[in-house]
């Protein structure tokens, strides 16, 4: 299945739909291959995400059509970021506050348990969070400025 196919076939189920949740997964799908669509890739490359597309079977019409469709997506995510190092916008930042708030309990309960221990952990997880959405965030616009970002 060619990007332009898939174009098609997202905005003809955009059509179909009145089902918000199902606009939401056709609106993704969209954007991302209306971004790769305006991208100059190798001829090799271009192969290869046609091939992916062809190959999460987005013609099939399962009972939950939504529930394919959001897997198939979140695997076309993931070929994406594996095999052509392009990331979704937010993507360092989510993770840089997922890790952030990790460590910052720990470091809360760790080294700050001599005061309150719900102070400590408090005040761990909120710079925790903070330092992880600065790392993240920069990072993010390494990304962007090496034009690795949809």
């Amino acid at each position: 299945m060619t990007l332009q196919e898939s174009i098609d076939f997202f905005k003809g189920l955009t059509a179909e739909t009145n089902k918000n949740s199902e606009q939401k997964v056709y609106d993704k799908f969209l954007h991302v291959l209306t971004e790769l669509q305006s991208r100059t890739f190798t001829t090799g490359e271009t192969q290869s995400i046609e091939a992916e597309l062809a190959s999460l079977k987005l013609n099939e019409y399962p009972e939950n059509r939504e529930k394919h469709l959001k897997k198939a997506f979140n695997k076309f995510e993931k070929y994406l970021k594996d095999t052509l190092s392009i990331i979704p916008r937010g993507y360092y930042t989510k993770l840089g506050v997922g890790l952030g708030s990790s460590f910052g309990i720990i470091f809360g309960i760790v080294f700050l348990s001599s005061w309150e221990r719900s102070l400590g952990i408090a005040l761990g997880l909120s710079g925790g969070i903070v330092i992880g959405m600065l790392i993240g965030r920069t990072m993010d616009a390494q990304a962007k400025a090496a034009g690795k970002v949809l």
